[in-house]
């Protein structure tokens, strides 16, 4: 686990290994989110990269019948 500091401006470096294995890149906007009591960070994506991530979802579902 990693231990960062919270400059005066509330401002927080994230480590070098975590950069490099999440592959973040100066100027990348990272969504905040306060869950349970913790803050996770999570890498905003270009939608390019995303292609396929999904892929062998089953998309076949029950509707109901006024549902089509």
């Amino acid at each position: 686990m990693q231990t960062i500091t919270v400059s005066p401006k509330y401002q927080v470096v994230i480590p070098k290994i975590i950069r490099e294995s999440l592959q973040i890149q100066p100027g990348q906007k990272i969504h905040v989110i306060e869950y349970n009591g913790r803050i996770e960070l999570i890498p905003q994506r270009d939608i390019v990269e995303l292609r396929g991530f999904v892929k062998g979802i089953n998309t076949k579902l029950e509707r109901e019948s006024d549902r089509v």
